[in-house]
């Protein structure tokens, strides 16, 4: 962590609740950073925020993107004995979702619940024994005894998220809620934040957008990527660390927590930019993985590349573990590494600085 202040920054992203099509609280904490630092901060009608560094009018724009939003569920039913069935928001796991504190949002603050969990002793295959739950199976106990009550403090439509904090296993590793992706908003922010103070050597212009609603499709990014056609995006969200027991990296590729970011190639990914980032990379000593993408690489890259005539895109991952859980798990070092590359990538661009495969 580069600094008290940068540790403060982050532990408030975590912990503020931003589940998909939600995310205003979250957006705020980091539109509140970003400010001090930059030359202009915009946001959308959706919430999406984009904050700039302006060199010139005549020089190319390079766009820093991560989103903002996390899984989480939404109030789905109230029964007449005031328990709350739920709905998934995003691609949320109900593997996962049973015996679990949740925090349920309202206008007001926040109720605290508990998902209900019938005891083993109790269990049977009518009510669900031995199998996974479905969505319509999982409901919130939040302590009133019926619907007139439970409506005095939740309604439907109010977004839920798990009750998890953020928390460091040792001195590189950290878990957490909502790692997937509000990681990618502090590591955009600090690029930024080490940008401005080299702002004399830059030669393009900047933009960090913080996108909302990427885990059910990427709209955030497609709405703030067509209004702002930069010459060049490089993407940040997290891939799967596959060096945890019982994934097969014949299947689903090798990428080891603590050894770097990962280039992306294949897709959205333009060539010309994942070689001017292997170029950086080499040239900074800075150390990363390759991954292969086959159709879609499953983040904003894919919203944002196709924009108007093309966006060259890239997308530099961040190793993380148990993905779409409340423990995720990702390294500081991996996170460092991924800001050193975003810098060292924008201070290199030329102010004609353009991608393209044929080189015209």
């Amino acid at each position: 962590m580069s600094d008290k202040k940068s540790a403060q920054f982050l532990e408030e992203l975590l912990t503020t609740p931003s589940p998909t099509g939600y995310e205003k609280a979250g957006v705020q904490v980091w539109k509140d950073y970003v400010k001090d630092f930059t030359d202009e901060v915009v946001t959308d009608a959706y919430g999406s925020c984009a904050a700039k560094i302006n060199i010139s009018g005549d020089v190319a724009t390079v766009m820093l993107e991560a989103h903002c939003d996390e899984i989480g569920m939404v109030v789905q039913h109230i029964t007449d004995q005031g328990f709350v069935y739920v709905s998934k928001l995003g691609g949320s796991d109900s593997t996962i979702a049973r015996a679990k504190k949740v925090y349920i949002h309202n206008n007001k603050g926040r109720v605290v619940g508990v998902t209900g969990n019938t005891a083993i002793h109790l269990q049977t295959v009518k009510n669900g024994g031995g199998k996974e739950p479905a969505w319509k199976d999982i409901y919130v106990d939040i302590g009133v005894s019926s619907k007139e009550e439970a409506l005095k403090l939740v309604q439907i439509g109010d977004p839920i998220t798990y009750a998890s904090d953020s928390e460091f296993l040792n001195d590189d590793i950290l878990t957490g809620r909502a790692l997937d992706n509000r990681i990618g908003g502090y590591i955009i922010a600090e690029a930024m934040k080490r940008l401005s103070k080299k702002k004399k050597n830059l030669k393009v212009n900047v933009i960090a957008l913080n996108s909302i609603q990427e885990e059910v499709g990427g709209f955030g990014a497609r709405m703030m990527s067509y209004r702002f056609m930069p010459d060049v995006a490089l993407v940040t969200d997290v891939t799967h660390a596959t060096d945890t027991p019982g994934i097969d990296q014949k299947d689903h590729g090798t990428v080891i927590l603590g050894d770097g970011p990962t280039l992306q190639h294949g897709g959205a990914n333009h060539p010309k930019v994942v070689e001017f980032l292997e170029e950086v990379c080499e040239k900074s000593e800075i150390e990363v993985q390759h991954e292969a993408t086959s159709v879609r690489t499953g983040t904003d890259t894919d919203s944002i590349f196709y924009q108007q005539t093309g966006i060259p895109s890239a997308l530099i991952s961040l190793p993380l573990r148990y993905m779409h859980s409340p423990v995720e798990v990702c390294s500081i070092k991996d996170v460092e590494k991924l800001i050193s590359i975003m810098v060292e990538a924008v201070l290199a661009m030329r102010p004609d600085q353009s991608f393209s495969v044929f080189g015209d």
